[in-house]
């Protein structure tokens, strides 16, 4: 995660967003009133938005969890695609 004041994004600004985009990471920019805001991808911000979605309803979000759990532990098994 990169950070830079909001006067040195505004001096080049095209730099920060090459660089936000080239390493897919996270730029803060800071206010000289103290409020920060977020830069990132539009993927990395989609991937975040949806996941939140996934994990905001509690019944989904422990079935995730618990799919999550068995997969780690080795307990999966397969099944054929019927059409």
């Amino acid at each position: 995660m990169k950070v830079t004041t909001i006067s040195n994004f505004r001096k080049d600004s095209k730099k920060y967003f090459d660089q936000v985009i080239d390493d897919q990471d996270v730029l803060l920019i800071t206010r000289t009133d103290g409020s920060t805001i977020v830069a990132m991808p539009l993927e990395q911000y989609n991937s975040k938005v949806e996941t939140d979605y996934l994990l905001g309803n509690k019944n989904n979000a422990k079935r995730l969890r618990r799919g999550f759990a068995d997969a780690a532990s080795g307990n999966v098994s397969s099944h054929a695609i019927s059409e």
